[in-house]
C-alpha cells in the first residue's frame, strides 16, 4: 500500500477529499497523530476546494478563417505603431532593433514573441496620418506586394472609400469620437483607443450612432479585459470570496518624461509636414506648436489629462471585475505639482468615486452592508508602487498581473479558521499566478507598472501573450463571427462618463452626482458640461 494510502486509511487523497467533500472544513476530519506536513498540504486543498475559485480563461474567440478583413490606420504614433504590432505588422525600423536587442540580451523575448502571434487574416489597405514622416514610416514598412497599402489624405476619405472593412483609430483624444461615429455610421467598424469621447455630449451621440447601426462593431481599446488575473477575480467575487467590498483603492505612480507625456519632438516636424488645421479639429486655433502636436496630452484642449488618460485604464479593470457601473458621486482634486512646464492638466490628482448602492454580498446580517467607495490617486513625480487593493470585510484582494487574496483578521466568513489558527491574515489563502510557466521578464520599474494593470501581456496556457493583440482578435471575431466585445458601447459609455465627471468636479471643486434613472450628470446645467471640460485654464470658477 502507497504511503499515500496508509496516511488515509487505505483510501488515495483524491477518494478521501471526495468522502469530505459535503463536511465542514473544521471538526472531527482533523484527525491527530497526521504528518504535519501531508495535514498542511491537506488543509490548503480542503481551502482552495471550499473557496472554488475557478482560474480557467475565458471563452476563445472564434475562427480567423474566411475573407481577410481590410482595415485601415487613423494615426500611426506611439500607440498605433504598438496597435499595428499586436495586429501583425511591424516597421523595418522595429525589426531591426529587436533583432538587435535579443541578441545583446536573451531574456528579450519580444521578436520571438511577435513572430509567433497568430496569423489574424487581416490587410492593412490604408493609413492616414496628418504627419507627412509617420505616414512614409508605415507605407515603406506596410505597401509590400502581399498587402498593398495606401495613404489616404483624410480619415473621412478612407471611411468613405469602400476599401476598408473597419478603421483603427489611434490619435489624440479630441478625434476619437467624430472619427469613430463617422465610421460606425458609414457602417465601418471601429476600434478606438481610450478614454472612448473626449466630451460629454459626444458619449451620448457615439452611443446613439451604435446603437442605430448595429452591423458596425465598435470596441474600446482597454486590453486589459484580456488578463487572465482580472478574469479570475471575477470569479472570486462572484463566490464572496471577499465579502462587503467598501473600498477599493488603486493609483497611477510615475516619474520620468515620458510617463508625463514629455514625448520626443521630430526634427523634421514643421508646417510643411504636418496638416496643423486637420490637428486642430475642433480645438481652439493656436498657431503651429510642435510641442501642442506631439505633447498633447499635456492640453485639455486635445487630451483628457489625468482623469480620460490614465484614471480610465484603472475604472474599467475595476469595472470588468466588480460590473459596479458608472459612480453615483464623484469628487476630484489636485493641481500641477510635479511638471511645471506650461500645460492645462494636472499632474497630481485624487478621485473619489461613491457607489451608495452597490453590493458584493456579506456575510453578516441583510441590511447591514450596503455602499463602496473607489478611490484613485496619481502623480507623474514619483514611481513608488502602491499597487490595486480591493478591501472587504472578509478578505482583500490584490489585484495585478498575479492575484492574491488575504482574510482579514475581523472576518465573519473566516472566523473559526483564523480563531483555529489554520487561516493566518498575513499569508495569502488564495493566489493566482497566471505566469507559473512562463517568463516575465520584467526589465523596468515602467513595464511592472504596465504589466500589472493588464496593459502589456497576459498568459494562455502558462504561454506569455500580448494583451492587445487578444483583444484586437477578439474584435476581429465579433466582426466575422457575431458576439459582443468585452469593452463595447456600453462599457465605453460608463468610461467615458466617469472620467468627465472626475474632469469636471477637479475643474469646478464641485461634488458631480449622476442620476441612474435620466443617464444624466445632474450638478451641473447640461449645456455647460463641454465647455467647462475643454476651458483651457487649469480649474473653472462658475
Amino acid at each position: 500500500m502507497s504511503t499515500d494510502k496508509k496516511l488515509f486509511g487505505g483510501f488515495s487523497r483524491r477518494d478521501w477529499l471526495k468522502s469530505v467533500a459535503g463536511l465542514p472544513i473544521l471538526g472531527s476530519v482533523w484527525a491527530a497523530g497526521w504528518d504535519t506536513t501531508e495535514k498542511s498540504k491537506l488543509e490548503k486543498e480542503l481551502l482552495l476546494e471550499r473557496l472554488n475559485i475557478k482560474a480557467s480563461p475565458p471563452p476563445p474567440s472564434g475562427s480567423m478563417e474566411g475573407n481577410p478583413v481590410r482595415i485601415g490606420l487613423i494615426g500611426f504614433g506611439i500607440r498605433g505603431e504598438q496597435l499595428m504590432r499586436a495586429l501583425g505588422f511591424a516597421t523595418n525600423e522595429w525589426l531591426e532593433a529587436m533583432a538587435i536587442s535579443s541578441q545583446e540580451d536573451p531574456n528579450d523575448k519580444r521578436l520571438e514573441d511577435f513572430k509567433a502571434q497568430e496569423n489574424l487574416n487581416v490587410k492593412l489597405v490604408g493609413v492616414c496620418d496628418i504627419f507627412d514622416v509617420r505616414a512614409e514610416d508605415a507605407l515603406r514598412s506596410f505597401n509590400t506586394s502581399d498587402n498593398p497599402c495606401k495613404r489616404y489624405p483624410t480619415y473621412l476619405d478612407m471611411i468613405h472609400s469602400g476599401d476598408v472593412d473597419a478603421v483603427i483609430i489611434a490619435t489624440p483624444d479630441h478625434w476619437h469620437a467624430p472619427m469613430a461615429q463617422a465610421a460606425i455610421e458609414a457602417g465601418v467598424h471601429v476600434y478606438v483607443e481610450k478614454p472612448m469621447t473626449h466630451t460629454v455630449s459626444e458619449t451620448y451621440l457615439l452611443r446613439e450612432a451604435v446603437r442605430r447601426n448595429p452591423g458596425a462593431i465598435l470596441a474600446v481599446g482597454h486590453q486589459h479585459r484580456q488578463t487572465l488575473s482580472f478574469l479570475t477575480a471575477q470569479d472570486a467575487i462572484s463566490k464572496n470570496t471577499l465579502g462587503h467590498i467598501s473600498l477599493v483603492v488603486t493609483n497611477t505612480n510615475r516619474n520620468d518624461d515620458n510617463g508625463a507625456w514629455q514625448y520626443r519632438i521630430h526634427p523634421d516636424a514643421s508646417p510643411d509636414t504636418i496638416d496643423w488645421n486637420a490637428f486642430l479639429g475642433n480645438a481652439p486655433y493656436v498657431p503651429f506648436n510642435k510641442e501642442h502636436f506631439f505633447r498633447w496630452r499635456k492640453w485639455w484642449a486635445y487630451g483628457s489629462g489625468l482623469s480620460g488618460d490614465l484614471l480610465t485604464h484603472d475604472y474599467d479593470r475595476i469595472n470588468c471585475v466588480l460590473n459596479m457601473g458608472i459612480p453615483k458621486y464623484v469628487t476630484a482634486s489636485g493641481g500641477i505639482y510635479t511638471h511645471r512646464d506650461g500645460r492645462n492638466v494636472p499632474d497630481v490628482m485624487q478621485v473619489n468615486m461613491d457607489f451608495p448602492e452597490f453590493s458584493t454580498g456579506s456575510s453578516q446580517e441583510s441590511g447591514k452592508e450596503k455602499g463602496m467607495s473607489l478611490v484613485y490617486s496619481a502623480t507623474l513625480g514619483n514611481q513608488f508602487d502602491r499597487g490595486t487593493v480591493l478591501m472587504g470585510h472578509d478578505a482583500s484582494m490584490e489585484l495585478g498581473n498575479i492575484l492574491t487574496i488575504y482574510a482579514d483578521p475581523r472576518s465573519t466568513q473566516y472566523k473559526e479558521m483564523i480563531q483555529d489558527g489554520r487561516i493566518d491574515p498575513a499569508i495569502p489563502i488564495y493566489q493566482y499566478d497566471p505566469s507559473a510557466n512562463g517568463v516575465d521578464a520584467v526589465t523596468s520599474a515602467t513595464a511592472k507598472y504596465f504589466a500589472n494593470k493588464g496593459l502589456l501581456w497576459t498568459y494562455r496556457d502558462g504561454k506569455r501573450v500580448d494583451s492587445t493583440f487578444l483583444h484586437i482578435r477578439e474584435w476581429l471575431s465579433c466582426i466575422r463571427n457575431g458576439g459582443n466585445p468585452s469593452c463595447g458601447i456600453d462599457e465605453g459609455f460608463e468610461e467615458a462618463i466617469t472620467a468627465h465627471m472626475a474632469g469636471l468636479s477637479f475643474k469646478t471643486g464641485r461634488r458631480m452626482e449622476w442620476d441612474e434613472e435620466t443617464e444624466k450628470i445632474i450638478t451641473l446645467p447640461e449645456e455647460e458640461l463641454d465647455a467647462i471640460l475643454l476651458d483651457n485654464s487649469v480649474s473653472y470658477v462658475s
